[in-house]
């Protein structure tokens, strides 16, 4: 299980405040039709897919992080592959 990233600058879901992103270990189904090397590598495009599929944000959500928050968030999902 990862650690909870607090974002710096927290997200707006209608009237709720979105100010960390939980996540889950991806199985198998949550990793299909990525590729695995882009997954590691931290592509943006390939975590847009992952993270809204292992964690508590949408992909709309994920468009709007901040850099810093960005980079937090995708650190966190490549630490389940590093272990």
């Amino acid at each position: 299980m990862t650690t909870p990233v607090t974002l710096k600058r927290p997200l707006k879901r209608g009237e709720t405040e979105i100010t960390e992103v939980t996540f889950r270990e991806p199985g198998a189904g949550e990793l299909r039709g990525l590729d695995m090397f882009d997954v590691i590598r931290m592509n943006v495009t390939a975590h847009r897919t992952l993270v809204p599929r292992i964690s508590n944000i949408t992909a709309n959500e994920f468009d709007v992080l901040s850099p810093k928050d960005l980079m937090a968030v995708q650190t966190e999902v490549v630490a389940f592959f590093m272990e």
